[in-house]
């Protein structure tokens, strides 16, 4: 009944803090053990994933895993909605089409990765290590403040404010001072996210929306723009030299502070 409180207490104070723009972090304990310890085995998880079906997916809401060594698991459609995952090792893991929702993935290692398809609406996903981790297709409205993205790919994925659901504040992926070096953003959606002094030198943004995004200070050093809308994009202080496709980009001359640009 304790356990039941705690994750209704927990899950409360999740959906009251994204009305305050996914700043969760200042109003909770991050050295308390429900934030850094785990209550399964790897084992217990494995026999979890093994009893589940495509009609009843491993259900680990609310669950505390931090720390846990989950590197390599088929973990596809199973949900982790609320759960805690910091600092937990999921290097290699398949993650398609998984819900994690309002999850914490602080310093969480998803190193090559596979997340296809998987919702990740108002995690805490701050310094988490995704470099080549594939989330194409994926619903990604996370804080991933610091995160390190080299080499990932988000093709197809969207990252974007949902504008016509604004109860809850403007919910999207915030990237600030990310690294995204070589990332693949190819039709991806990123109107209106934070990528402030993000890196993304080298980055494919094929085709991509960065309508209404936030680039100030972003390196976007040799990144590929054929088709990129940059439509009320803030460019204050982007340093944007040697891009390719630049004369092919969508709406360019709408930007913000374009004449605020480091070439």
């Amino acid at each position: 009944m304790k356990r039941s409180i705690g994750i209704a207490t927990l899950g409360l104070a999740l959906v009251t803090m994204t009305a305050t723009a996914q700043d969760m972090m200042r109003h909770v304990d991050l050295s308390s053990p429900d934030m850094v310890s785990a209550e399964m085995t790897r084992a217990e998880v494995e026999a979890a994933l093994a009893a589940a079906t495509g009609a009843a997916p491993a259900d680990f809401t609310g669950k505390r895993l931090s720390g846990l060594d989950l590197s390599g698991l088929n973990l596809s459609g199973a949900i982790f909605r609320a759960a805690r995952l910091n600092k937990t090792k999921l290097a290699g893991a398949r993650l398609d089409r998984a819900i994690l929702d309002q999850a914490w993935l602080l310093e969480a290692d998803l190193t090559g990765a596979s997340l296809k398809g998987a919702n990740l609406f108002a995690a805490q996903m701050a310094r988490a290590r995704l470099d080549g981790a594939d989330l194409s297709g994926a619903r990604v409205a996370a804080d991933l403040t610091g995160a390190s993205l080299v080499g990932a790919s988000i093709a197809g994925a969207n990252l974007g404010a949902d504008m016509r659901n604004q109860s809850m504040g403007l919910m999207r992926a915030i990237l600030k001072s990310a690294k995204l070096e070589r990332l693949n953003a190819r039709g991806a959606d990123l109107s209106r996210v934070d990528l402030e002094f993000a890196s993304l030198k080298g980055a494919d943004l094929t085709g991509a929306s960065l309508k209404g995004a936030q680039l100030g200070g972003a390196d976007l050093t040799g990144v590929t723009a054929i088709n990129t809308d940059f439509d009320g994009a803030d460019l204050a202080s982007v340093k944007l030299t040697d891009p390719v496709g630049l004369d092919q980009a969508k709406n360019f001359d709408k930007a913000k502070n374009s004449d605020r640009l480091i070439r």
